[in-house]
């Protein structure tokens, strides 16, 4: 479960995002290669794979100077008296990702850092793949295996390194929107299941109607929009506690919620479901599956499979199984099973395992009444856009991730404990002034047939995996041209900037 009311708790210093285009700073996306796998032919260089920031983390200002559109919580009267006016009147500028948002690229790997200072301080990142300079990349999941390596180490309770997809647009909805003239070069059309209010601009107007400031955080605040989109968590973690968490929603691609609609009076009242069906290992009933020295060893780099099965065998088929396994030094590490009283035995996420686990948890049947994963694969279907970012939560410290929640709820009640951390543990206070050199790696992406991004030799069997070996990454340089957004292919961070100008 991911209580994404978390999302909604940005924390802003003196930038937002807009939707005009400035010119103070040159935009240049880092590159970032990854892979386009077969069985047959082994995976192939995508060598035009680029990362960009989202819009949320960048500077806006007057696009006649350097004016900020937004201070503190506070809208610019005379630059924003309206939200189409604003949109109109503010400018994104180009991102400084190293110096600025400690964001790095060495190869094919992606390190983002927790806590960036200089002249200014940043904390967290938010990122997206792209397919060329304006179009975020696109990836259509079912009957299809997506594969990272990922190096959770530097992160402590508290923080998240967060890799998921959402059913964003893929030019960041300037097609759409004609007052969008950033796009998907600058970071624009972010949603998520959550439906979050705390966006600046959405359907490229500014979400400054009814904006009111946060009550845990002086710098952030929410409006009265959001934008709320189908989202399948491929991976949130730490290296105390993980999760992989499919959310569906009625609605397809981008859709703008107003006022009750997005959840504000009840969180369960939007056209998404929020908390999702999750598999973590240790609230499912394995406490000696993850972490530092157990059988996915967290102090160590390991490789992420998640498989995404069809009804029929096919990419047109409904989607009826996401599986998950591990690599780590060489070794197939098959998925934890449940071991939850009233629950068979599960290592996969499927129909009958959310109704299990919603059943036994007690938990609200959101996930079914949103279409469960044949909603959620026709979302998949479509084609979703790859986030990736590290950020802490304003709202209840992580703690639905890597500690017990409901902090007031008994442990030992199924589904109450989801790791080892403290129930005072992660508050951002905390881990922004003790741990600000956290970090997490990505590395090493790969899409495209089951079976075919991954190898090594198996430690046991599950229905997770299709052999004891598959095809591995092969170490040629050879470069393919990366598959255009319409083809089968290819939360949010806790952060601040506060910039001297």
């Amino acid at each position: 479960m991911f209580p994404k009311v978390a999302l909604t708790a940005l924390s802003f210093l003196a930038i937002v995002s807009a939707q005009q285009v400035g010119t103070l700073t040159t935009e240049t996306h880092p590159k970032l290669p990854w892979y386009k796998c077969t069985k047959s032919g082994g995976c192939a260089s995508q060598s035009t794979g680029a990362v960009t920031l989202d819009a949320n983390w960048r500077w806006t200002h007057s696009t006649t100077g350097s004016t900020n559109c937004y201070t503190g919580n506070t809208w610019d009267a005379t630059l924003c008296p309206d939200g189409t006016t604003c949109a109109a009147n503010c400018a994104l500028d180009g991102a400084d990702y190293s110096g600025t948002y400690g964001v790095t690229v060495s190869g094919d790997a992606l390190t983002l850092k927790f806590v960036t200072k200089g002249s200014n301080t940043n904390v967290g990142s938010r990122l997206y793949l792209m397919n060329s300079d304006s179009k975020y990349e696109i990836f259509k999941l079912v009957n299809q295996e997506f594969t990272f390596d990922v190096d959770v180490s530097n992160l402590p309770c508290g923080l998240n390194g967060a890799l998921y997809f959402s059913e964003m647009d893929a030019d960041g909805g300037v097609a759409k929107h004609s007052t969008n003239k950033a796009g998907a070069k600058y970071g624009t059309g972010y949603c998520d299941s959550q439906c979050p209010r705390d966006l600046k601009f959405i359907d490229g107007v500014a979400n400054s109607a009814g904006w009111g400031g946060s009550s845990n955080d002086a710098n952030s605040g929410t409006g009265n929009y959001g934008a709320c989109c189908n989202e399948m968590d491929i991976w949130e973690a730490n290296k105390i506690s993980a999760a992989y968490t499919p959310h569906p929603c009625s609605s397809t691609g981008l859709s703008r919620c107003e006022g009750t609609s997005c959840g504000t009076s009840d969180r369960y009242a939007t056209v998404c479901d929020p908390d999702g069906c999750d598999f973590n290992s240790y609230r499912m009933g394995d406490k000696s599956y993850y972490g530092a020295g157990l059988k996915v060893d967290t102090t160590k780099k390991f490789t992420v499979v998640t498989q995404f099965i069809s009804s029929d065998g096919t990419a047109s088929g409904d989607l009826v199984e996401i599986r998950r396994l591990y690599v780590q030094n060489g070794a197939v590490i098959q998925n934890s099973k449940t071991n939850v009283a009233g629950m068979d035995a599960y290592d996969s996420i499927t129909g009958k395992f959310c109704d299990a686990q919603k059943s036994v948890f007690s938990d609200k049947t959101q996930f079914q009444a949103k279409g469960g994963l044949t909603q959620m694969g026709k979302a998949a279907k479509n084609g979703m856009v790859l986030v990736l970012s590290i950020w802490d939560d304003h709202a209840v410290n992580m703690l639905w991730l890597d500690s017990t929640y409901p902090t007031d709820a008994d442990p030992s009640k199924p589904g109450v404990a989801r790791g080892t951390c403290a129930t005072t543990s992660g508050a951002p206070s905390d881990v922004e002034a003790n741990a600000p050199n956290s970090s997490v790696t990505y590395s090493n992406i790969r899409f495209g047939e089951i079976g075919s991004t991954y190898s090594g030799t198996s430690t046991g069997t599950t229905s997770a995996g299709s052999g004891s070996t598959t095809t591995v990454k092969p170490t040629t340089t050879t470069t393919t041209t990366a598959p255009a957004s319409t083809a089968t292919a290819v939360k949010w961070g806790q952060w601040y900037v506060h910039w001297v100008l």
